[in-house]
């Protein structure tokens, strides 16, 4: 265990922000679930995680409701985001949709918008309306989402430069790491990871992170596997993750990941099994 401080990232527009935030996808599925989902993300609020993501199409806005709930009474304590559907991504149709998701959410605005991933209409037309919605105060900021470096190039030629590119990142899928991440770095655009602890299968049960976890201990006792790949990740400079917490205790050991240094001995051990990319991948997404 150690008493460094929590990693943070500071974005483009000089906000600072813990690099450990929290996910919602599929909150909002099971009914029965859903007390326990809005203390799990008051509770990360209340360890002062900040970030909360979230999307229109996740539940078709149940999980947008979820976090509206989690934020009554301390929506000033969230840097709260949600992502527009491609096929809503119209001048007229992101602004419709923001409108939608501000309902859902309880807010009067977001702090950062995305698209969910690149689509069919022209992004003239998405930047349009992320514009007109920082103008009529509904957005802070704008950004995207499942974008890979050539998608990232087109936006630079048009001049526009997202704030966040959030995609899929984690042991199992480190393709990223071998153009995008570094264009992106280069270029002053945060990294977010969706799912940077897998999605709970095999990732977790694999030998070189249970033999690492066990020679790592946290404020919660010893480390778990799905604690160290979370670490893995956070360990990366311009990179926020977001890993779903369903229940306050899942949070608490979030949280506690961030407490862990891997060495360079576990480093390498991961290396070995979770072999960097020696080539271009196409953008893997879920």
């Amino acid at each position: 265990m150690t008493t460094t401080p929590y990693p943070t990232v500071t974005l483009r527009n000089g906000i600072t922000l813990p690099a450990l935030g929290m996910g919602t996808w599929r909150m909002g599925d099971d009914a029965a679930l859903r007390a326990h989902e809005v203390h799990s993300l008051q509770s990360g609020l209340d360890s002062g995680l900040r970030i909360i993501d979230t999307a229109e199409m996740y539940g078709h806005g149940r999980s947008e409701e979820v976090v509206g709930e989690a934020l009554r009474g301390r929506r000033d304590q969230a840097f709260l985001i949600s992502k527009v559907l491609p096929g809503n991504a119209t001048s007229r149709g992101t602004i419709e949709a923001c409108e939608r998701s501000l309902r859902h959410l309880n807010t009067d605005h977001l702090d950062l918008y995305l698209l969910h991933w690149p689509g069919s209409t022209p992004f003239t037309e998405t930047l349009y309306a992320f514009e007109t919605l920082k103008e009529r105060g509904l957005i802070r900021d704008w950004g995207v989402s499942n974008f890979d470096t050539a998608d990232m190039n087109d936006l630079a030629e048009l001049g526009a430069y997202p704030l966040v590119n959030q995609i899929l990142y984690s042991l199992e899928y480190r393709g990223t790491e071998y153009d995008l991440l570094p264009r992106d770095e280069q270029a002053h655009i945060t990294s977010m990871a969706y799912c940077p602890i897998g999605q709970g299968g095999e990732l977790l049960h694999h030998p070189a992170l249970r033999a690492i976890a066990h020679q790592h201990e946290t404020s919660l006792g010893r480390a778990t596997p799905a604690q160290i790949a979370l670490a893995w990740v956070l360990r990366r400079r311009n990179m926020i993750a977001i890993p779903k917490a369903g229940t306050p205790h899942h949070q608490a050991l979030n949280i506690a990941a961030q407490e862990i240094r891997l060495s360079h001995d576990d480093l390498a051990a991961l290396d070995a099994a979770f072999p960097p990319p020696d080539g271009k991948e196409t953008l893997a997404v879920i």
